[in-house]
């Protein structure tokens, strides 16, 4: 029940042996009923202007009971007939340790949404930022007009990803990026059935050791959704600001001497 629940109506709950469970959020109720295949009843009046209860609006559910963890009781709810759903409880030292699991929970399962959204993956660790310099720094040679230099800026503006996660990890970025481009140079350039070489387009940063690795073959993944997005919104932003001609500053009002 979203409410309370009266004494007298406790009393034959608990002659019949029903778990009776009041105060809960409407968001929970919804979950519950959508999981176990019941529906939500506002009230009990029919057509007629008796009350009744139609059996069909129940839902099943293997488990019910409610359970101990840490210094608060839970009810859990097992066996769901319709759908499978899964609760993660969070334990931490204090509420601020458990506010950033919570926060890095949250994002592993938005980029667990993006993927099944997309449906396709990309390999980490500025494998793609890298891979993406050096095909838009070769694309740059071959123009002979003032575009090349924008796309040159562009292609380092792209080494900016890897750069700063390996100076987030204390590594030296330098050697790092210069063996990524290396190996990304290799892969671009590979003629014929030379595997090996070509498997080299999916190298990126191993950030726990300081090394280049094979990303996709160790796990590390994107969404190729939001990489393609990110990349559209800075490209955006970016053209925001070199639109701007002018800026006009108002002067600050004078003050007024006492």
């Amino acid at each position: 029940c979203a409410r309370g629940i009266d004494d007298f109506a406790l009393k034959y709950f608990v002659e019949a042996g029903v778990i009776a469970i009041r105060r809960v959020k409407k968001g929970d109720l919804r979950r519950i009923a959508q999981n176990s295949g019941a529906k939500v009843i506002v009230s009990l009046a029919d057509m007629e202007g008796d009350e009744s209860y139609n059996p069909e609006d129940l839902g099943e559910c293997a488990l019910v009971e409610e359970r101990r963890v840490g210094d608060w009781e839970y009810m859990f709810f097992e066996g769901m007939a319709q759908t499978r759903a899964q609760t993660i409880i969070l334990r931490g030292a204090n509420e601020f340790f458990l506010d950033e699991v919570e926060r890095s929970l949250h994002d592993s399962l938005c980029v667990i949404k993006r993927v099944l959204e997309s449906n396709s993956v990309v390999a980490g660790g500025g494998s793609v930022e890298v891979a993406l310099s050096v095909y838009l720094d070769d694309f740059a040679r071959t123009l002979g007009s003032r575009e090349q230099l924008a796309i040159a800026e562009f292609s380092e503006a792209l080494q900016i990803i890897p750069k700063v996660l390996a100076l987030n990890a204390a590594k030296d970025a330098t050697e790092l990026l210069a063996k990524l481009r290396v190996y990304h140079n290799a892969a671009q350039r590979t003629e014929g059935n030379d595997e090996k070489k070509k498997a080299l387009k999916y190298s990126g940063l191993d950030l726990t050791n300081g090394k280049v690795r094979n990303n996709l073959a160790n796990g590390v993944i994107e969404p190729a959704m939001s990489k393609v997005k990110s990349l559209k919104f800075a490209t955006e932003a970016a053209i925001t600001i070199l639109r701007i001609d002018d800026s006009i500053k108002l002067a600050p009002p004078p003050q007024q001497q006492q």
